[in-house]
């Protein structure tokens, strides 16, 4: 999903505010030399009565008097830089700068957008999903499969909790990897407390490290916009369609904790939709949630049962409660000290 139009005028902004800011740096600091240098000034103004004559020698085709020209603008030039440094400025002091020398603020090098664009539309991704700062802790560099029991077989995988863990990192590693071309779909299901959120930052942070659009909403909160988008009558029209829009069309959307929310016949027919459409457009979504198989056969409609059995890579992750583990583990550690 492409950033709106919106959304890159914002960004376009920024640099129109870098080049003016610069552009008045540049003004001030030539009015200080101006003043301060009277024959840097005397010799700017012979620079500009040369140029002028070498766009006419230019345009009438009399190449010996623009390369008469040219020489002697560089000439000055090099006095104007001798009188700069021996007043003490940098010899460049007047010369243009910029936020980004690469692009010289423009956000483009040739047709393609520059790194410090790129850099711009991850930095507002990040702002807009929400999940800025707790992408700093959650995420695959901070993935710990010790947290894991390995004493163990789970009946359900026929593996150890580590092992099982191991397996379904790689899959979300390849997730990662092939998200552009193969447009998956995850089911992060088991126990509370066994990882199921943590992957999924862990995920959020790869696809908004690569310019990615990714909504993260727990079921909650997507019902709650839902319901709202349906109901409220002080959103416009405008207003409901860009949410909507938003949540169907971006590029990952991580639906947490399904099941948690009060479920009714809007909820599933909004889901439905959100799911069904999702995949019609090969758009990616991973939920995550505690229910078992049993419970989501229960708890919504065979239509979604079905469109999530057969379309999702579905992963059980097993072991005991990691955040329990760590919060002993923190005591321990602080009662060491």
């Amino acid at each position: 999903m492409q950033l709106q139009n919106d959304q890159y005028n914002s960004l376009y902004a920024q640099y129109n505010e870098a080049q003016l800011k610069n552009s008045r740096l540049l003004l001030a600091r030539k009015k200080e030399i101006q003043e301060a240098i009277p024959e840097w000034d005397e010799l700017d103004h012979i620079i500009a009565d040369l140029s002028v004559k070498m766009a006419k020698s230019t345009f009438d085709g009399t190449k010996a008097d623009v390369r008469q020209l040219k020489h002697d603008i560089s000439v000055i030039t090099r006095k104007k830089e001798v009188l700069l440094t021996q007043h003490g400025y940098p010899a460049d002091y007047l010369q243009p700068f910029f936020d980004c020398p690469d692009c010289r603020d423009t956000g483009y090098i040739g047709n393609e957008k520059c790194h410090c664009f790129q850099k711009k539309i991850v930095e507002y991704l990040y702002e807009q999903s929400n999940l800025q700062e707790i992408l700093k802790s959650e995420n695959f560099s901070h993935f710990n499969e010790e947290y894991y029991p390995d004493d163990y077989v789970e009946d359900t995988t026929g593996l150890t909790p580590r092992d099982n863990i191991r397996k379904i990192h790689e899959t979300a590693l390849f997730f990662c990897d092939h998200f552009n071309e193969s447009h998956d779909n995850l089911l992060l299901y088991g126990n509370t407390g066994v990882g199921k959120t943590f992957l999924t930052h862990c995920i959020a942070k790869e696809a908004l490290d690569h310019s990615h659009t990714v909504v993260y909403l727990t079921s909650l909160g997507l019902f709650d916009i839902l319901e709202k988008n349906k109901f409220d009558k002080a959103l416009s029209s405008v207003e409901k369609n860009a949410v909507v829009s938003y949540i169907l069309d971006c590029d990952l959307l991580i639906l947490d904790d399904l099941g948690t929310e009060l479920n009714n016949s809007f909820t599933s027919s909004q889901l439905y939709q959100v799911i069904d459409t999702r995949l019609v457009h090969r758009r990616s979504t991973i939920i995550s949630t505690n229910l078992s198989f049993d419970d989501l056969r229960e708890q919504y409609s065979e239509r979604i049962f079905s469109r999530i059995t057969s379309r999702y890579s579905l992963l059980k992750l097993t072991g005991d409660d990691i955040r329990l583990k760590k919060a002993i583990f923190t005591r321990q550690a602080s009662s060491r000290k």
